[in-house]
């Protein structure tokens, strides 16, 4: 019963391979063990906590549930939360030596402040755009000597005065009443878009629009949405000495804690398995790999979520948690219509 337990809570890292890694959390699984869906049980199980909340990154932990349900929401996360980005660029005047295909898709990845709930989904017929479906930008900017520049200076930034074009020089301009709902501008002012001689110019009009990110990367509003495993180390044997200083040089740091036990010897313990990296690294040595067991909890998902635009990780995770509320809510329409159309027939 205790293998049985183990195989069901726990993926081992052995030396030669994993195991363990298939889904046993379904009825008639095992002997003994009740699998079926109950939500009593889900709900005493089920556990987020969160270890890290900043404006851009957050981590938080989610136990209870089956990696299919972390992987959607890491999917949702990357795929379907919508975004406003620069869809259509009209290039009026381009001398610079950067081709209008390569300048259209630089633009196109700068991410914008715009929160998507505010607006609509642009039709495909409508080439202009409305205030309730389009954000709409102007990039116009000369390169020119700077006349009053030291003679003997080599420095470009002296020399020349708009030589380098960044993300802040996009600037907004508000269609009808937009202005008095919002502030619209590139999430970070640095991003280079183009460098710039003497007589290069830059006339450019862009329209953003609302899309996500299954339709082009440019819509995604992450650029980290990933889950790992939560590590297990335990130790089998008591490691002391020279052994217990191997040991802890086989882990990330942090993860092993080297002291002196009460027979005055060197003993190593583990203090934070979370920090390790999974490398097996100690399996690779004969004298320890017998004396320490590796495995990874199956339900412990730690997710780590990064934002590519202005709105807040933990807000994203909870925008995606609706469009699978919203997913389920079709899927039980569609079945109940099934239902009442084999009663029907």
């Amino acid at each position: 019963m205790d293998i049985i337990k183990d195989i069901r809570s726990n993926i081992r890292l052995n030396e030669h391979g994993i195991a363990n890694t298939h889904t046993t959390t379904y009825p008639r699984s095992y002997a003994g063990f009740n699998d079926a869906w109950d939500f009593q049980k889900f709900a005493e199980h089920f556990c987020i906590n969160v270890i890290e909340l900043g404006p851009d990154s957050m981590q938080f932990d989610m136990i209870g549930v089956d990696a299919a349900i972390a992987n959607a929401f890491r999917r949702i996360l990357i795929a379907e939360v919508p975004t406003m980005a620069i869809e259509k660029i009209y290039i009026y005047n381009n001398t610079t030596v950067i081709q209008d295909e390569v300048l259209a898709h630089r633009l196109g990845l700068i991410p914008l402040t715009a929160d998507a709930k505010l607006f609509e989904y642009r039709q495909g017929d409508d080439a202009d755009g409305t205030p309730e479906d389009t954000l709409e930008f102007e990039l116009n900017i000369k390169c020119t000597k700077n006349l009053s520049a030291p003679k003997d200076t080599t420095d470009l930034d002296v020399l020349y005065k708009h030589h380098k074009v960044y993300s802040k020089d996009i600037k907004w301009i508000p269609l009808g009443n937009q202005k008095d709902l919002l502030t619209v501008k590139p999430v970070y002012d640095d991003i280079l878009v183009a460098k710039l001689r003497p007589g290069h110019i830059l006339d450019v009009k862009l329209h953003a629009v609302k899309g996500v990110g299954q339709d082009h990367a440019k819509f995604s509003p992450v650029a980290t949405a990933a889950y790992r495993l939560l590590p297990q180390i335990r130790l089998l044997d008591q490691i002391l000495n020279s052994d217990a200083e191997d040991l802890q040089r086989c882990f990330a740091p942090g993860v092993i804690e080297v002291y002196r036990n009460k027979n005055g010897d060197q003993e190593a313990r583990v203090v934070d398995a979370r920090k390790d990296t999974c490398s097996r690294e100690v399996l690779r040595h004969p004298h320890l790999k017998d004396r320490v067991e590796l495995s990874k909890v199956r339900d412990h998902f730690i997710y780590s979520i990064e934002s590519s635009v202005s709105i807040t990780p933990n807000e994203l995770m909870c925008r995606s948690i609706k469009i699978m509320m919203g997913k389920c809510r079709t899927l039980l329409q569609e079945l109940e219509k099934s239902e009442q159309d084999l009663d029907n027939a």
